[in-house]
């Protein structure tokens, strides 16, 4: 069996697998503080753990043991693979992709369509343990259809451009133009996704 706490809407359709957990209310707020809201068709797996606060579209789906911390604005068909954790206050568009053991940090904005593969981490504290650390957490802005890497690392307050793609096991630690391709680490341009080509000749090119 789940549970849901105090004050959760969940819209028709659902299903929700045993042990889940919704609208658990954050630290320094009672149950039932905060609006929990999941549209229809949601798929929540086993042990998934969604606290209080999150607004959330139509069909969501998550893996097995995905966690998704509070006040978070989540929009239709996204989809958060096996054992991913969303901080808090983050804001996720139509279509977004996080697959497996992701990190997406407090303040990162991802738009639509864009796609992170297993292992990504992103990052919002420039300088951790400075005293004023807190007072300048700025995730990450993935933009619209921008792809990232498995394993890759996005450092905070950058910026990876519209249909960008970030190699596996980049290191980005600044801008990314849109409809480039950047790898390495620290990551550099090699291409643009308009020079990629398929290596089955399935198809001419992959993003045009």
């Amino acid at each position: 069996m789940y549970k849901t706490f105090q004050n959760v809407e969940i819209g028709p359709g659902a299903q929700i697998g045993d042990y889940a957990l919704i609208g658990v209310p954050p630290r320094g707020r009672k149950e039932g503080d905060l609006v929990t809201r999941i549209g229809k068709n949601a798929l929540i797996r086993s042990h998934t753990v969604i606290y209080a606060g999150n607004h959330i579209g139509d069909n969501f789906e998550t893996g097995h043991h995905v966690m998704v911390r509070e006040e978070n604005s989540i929009s239709n068909q996204v989809s958060i693979g096996t054992l991913s954790v969303v901080e808090h206050h983050v804001t996720i568009a139509d279509g977004v992709r996080i697959h497996s053991q992701a990190f997406v940090p407090e303040y990162t904005v991802l738009e639509e369509g864009c796609w992170l593969g297993p292992n990504c981490v992103l990052t919002n504290v420039l300088h951790p343990l400075c005293p004023k650390a807190k007072e300048c957490v700025k995730g990450p802005i993935i933009k619209r259809g921008a792809k990232i890497g498995a394993n890759a690392t996005i450092s905070p307050n950058v910026t990876v451009g519209e249909m960008a793609v970030v190699g596996s096991g980049a290191v980005v630690v600044a801008d990314v133009p849109a409809r480039t391709v950047v790898a390495g680490n620290p990551a550099h341009i090699i291409k643009t996704i308009d020079e990629l080509t398929c290596p089955f000749n399935l198809i001419d090119n992959p993003y045009s």
